[in-house]
């Protein structure tokens, strides 16, 4: 009698342990998720990207330092719900297509990597009410299809980037296949993109041919990749 008692009050205590865990890791969380709605809504009411012409005016004074400038402020927008788009078009009016579309990878790609890792901080729960309408898309696509889903949600134009950021992070797409998927599918992505902005700054046949050239490669690319990604969900369910 004695060691049953024993072993319920351990029990009890037990679950008494588990569950004031999870209530102050949920309290946590909820805290977290609050203060990263908070940034985000403050930085897009808050935070006015400055004109093309401020820009171009800084840059001049900042020298070197523009493209550290560029990509850091990139890099913040990408973590942000703020289109990403605004950004890369601003790089082809200010630094023309070669550097342009470097310089906006590269801060797309730190972006979203640290927007990845956010997530995985924050956990699944609080990420499904961060993407609020968003979630059960996102979890369907990148649960069981990591790398190939990234790939073409990355690809396919005017979809956001912050959804596909937090949603790998959360629903267990490895950091190897994130990587891997994002860096090769923002390349078109960007280009076509700070292609529009260097004809913007620079009208000519030369930078129309860039941009025809960027958005078909988008779209040969989203299609294929499309298509091998319903062939590998259903070759799964099969």
């Amino acid at each position: 009698m004695t060691e049953e008692h024993s072993a319920a009050e351990d029990r009890t205590a037990a679950e008494q342990h588990s569950s004031h865990g999870p209530r102050w890791g949920t309290l946590l969380r909820n805290t977290l998720l609050g203060l990263v709605v908070l940034g985000m809504v403050w930085l897009v009411f808050n935070v006015k990207l400055p004109s093309i012409d401020e820009l171009q005016e800084r840059l001049v004074g900042w020298g070197g330092a523009a493209w550290i400038v560029f990509v850091a402020l990139y890099a913040v927008v990408a973590i942000t719900p703020i289109p990403v788009t605004i950004m890369a078009v601003t790089a082809g009016i200010l630094f023309g297509i070669v550097e342009g579309s470097i310089l906006s990878v590269i801060g797309a790609l730190i972006g979203c990597w640290i927007a990845y890792w956010l997530a995985r901080g924050l956990g699944t729960a609080t990420v499904k009410r961060l993407l609020g309408r968003h979630a059960t898309t996102v979890e369907k696509h990148l649960e069981d299809s990591g790398l190939s889903a990234v790939f073409v949600l990355r690809l396919m134009p005017g979809l956001p980037y912050w959804p596909v950021n937090y949603g790998s992070g959360a629903f267990g797409v490895s950091q190897r296949d994130y990587l891997i998927a994002s860096g090769v599918a923002t390349i078109p992505g960007q280009v076509s993109l700070v292609a529009i902005g260097a004809f913007i700054a620079e009208p000519s046949i030369a930078h129309a041919a860039v941009v025809v050239a960027a958005w078909l490669t988008v779209a040969v690319m989203t299609i294929l990749a499309l298509r091998r990604w319903r062939r590998s969900a259903k070759s799964k369910r099969d």
